[in-house]
């Protein structure tokens, strides 16, 4: 049996089977402003679990960060104040660069611990965030962005943005998978590497985010989008959705497929993988090739990673979808980052925000000085090593309000994540 969906801002879509629109209100589910495509045993156990909330649960404060490294090393040895009926689920958020991961995993976990930007890569290695909340434990793997092995080559980028999402993905109880739909070209099929991840990894079950929906104008084209990023299958059951997109605008970009057939035709099976245990074979890999999306998405949502309630209804299905299981971590610990990279991590995002083009992909930072003082503030000196002059008198900018405006903006976001005063202090040095 199918149910039909009329949303609130005119969207409207046949589910099939147990499919239902998950919304707000208990009556007649509207879309605005999330909306998801899931199992009638998610929305009531969302229902429930929401009056449940409303009744018995009281708001917590997000935990905050240690300003010392020894400090946060003992707080994630400390052993885990489990209850005893604990939860728990691990969370690998996956996709293109730039779809919105670590922003997602930043409103998840209520505090700002992961770098973002509009440009890509911020992310440059595998970060942890733990959400603890009642008897239940989620576990946020930020990951870099799928790339290639020829890109890496190509742009000299670290190691780690190639093998650390496909290392993380192993280490899963759930994939999300993140596809930014304001892009009207990336959003017309999964990227080929992606695809190659949950291909390799069939039985962890995963899900579909589409993010960045405010940005979409006509809000019916999430429908055609959501049935070609799965193939027409969610929770194996077939979607019937009426086309709404014209066909001018189903073609893809001239050139595109050719640049796409030739990153596809380099990848090898194993190319990005930790080992072989998982290399796909060279059928399959080209029966992904001829793919769109991927037809076993358990559920797929639709929201802005930036809308704190949009959040919230992907949470609460993390929350209910945890196991019975081990913590592996103590209450308080908000992130396995240390400090020190935490505050590298957010110089770098500032660089990459204020500076052009390939600039802030050429700077490295090193801490030289980190104390916190009798009055508890936290004083850091970083240097920021460049290798050309002019690189240089960017980073410094006139007057050295460049360098200002990036150590201000750097403080007022260490503040907030140590939850003390910080006094950054920032130094630009050429490497000979």
């Amino acid at each position: 049996m199918s149910t039909t969906c009329q949303c609130s801002n005119g969207t409207a879509g046949v589910f099939a089977g147990n499919a239902s629109c998950c919304c707000r209100r208990i009556n007649w589910f509207t879309f605005n402003p999330a909306c998801s495509f899931t199992s009638d045993a998610f929305v009531s156990n969302l229902l429930k679990g929401s009056i449940a909330e409303a009744e018995n649960r009281h708001y917590r404060l997000p935990n905050s960060v240690p300003p010392g490294t020894g400090e946060q090393m003992a707080l994630l040895l400390k052993h885990p104040d489990q209850p005893e009926h604990s939860k728990v689920l691990k969370v690998a958020i996956i996709g293109s660069p730039n779809a919105g991961k670590s922003t997602l995993s930043n409103q998840l976990l209520g505090r700002k611990v992961f770098a973002v930007s509009t440009k890509v890569h911020t992310t440059r290695k595998r970060a942890l965030g733990v959400l603890t909340e009642d008897d239940t434990q989620i576990i946020l793997l930020d990951t870099p962005g799928l790339t290639t092995p020829s890109k890496v080559k190509r742009h000299q980028l670290e190691k780690s943005l190639l093998l650390d999402p496909w290392r993380t993905v192993t280490e899963a109880d759930l994939i999300v998978v993140m596809v930014d739909v304001s892009d009207r070209w990336m959003c017309r099929r999964l990227d080929f590497e992606v695809l190659k991840c949950l291909a390799r990894h069939p039985s962890i079950p995963a899900v579909l985010v589409l993010n960045k929906v405010d940005e979409v104008k006509v809000k019916d084209k999430l429908l055609d989008v959501t049935a070609e990023l799965t193939c027409g299958v969610v929770n194996g059951q077939k979607l019937r959705i009426r086309p709404v997109i014209k066909p001018s605008l189903v073609g893809r970009r001239p050139g595109r497929d050719r640049e796409e057939s030739q990153d596809q035709d380099a990848a090898e099976p194993g190319d990005a993988a930790d080992g072989d245990e998982y290399a796909l074979s060279k059928e399959q890999l080209k029966t992904l090739m001829s793919q769109k999306g991927w037809p076993h998405f358990k559920d797929v949502f639709m929201l802005s990673s930036l809308d704190k309630e949009d959040v919230g209804t992907l949470k609460h299905y993390l929350m209910s979808a945890a196991k019975s299981g081990t913590w592996q971590y103590h209450s308080e610990v908000l992130t396995d980052q240390s400090p020190e990279e935490m505050c590298i991590n957010m110089i770098r995002e500032k660089l990459l925000e204020n500076l052009p083009q390939e600039v802030p992909y050429s700077l490295t930072q090193s801490i030289e000085f980190w104390d916190t003082d009798g009055k508890g503030q936290l004083n850091i000196l970083v240097k920021i090593h460049t290798k050309k002059e002019t690189h240089m008198r960017m980073v410094i900018g006139t007057s050295g309000q460049m360098i200002a405006r990036i150590a201000q903006e750097t403080s007022e976001q260490l503040t907030s994540i140590f939850l003390r005063q910080v006094k950054l202090r920032l130094s630009v040095k050429m490497q000979k």
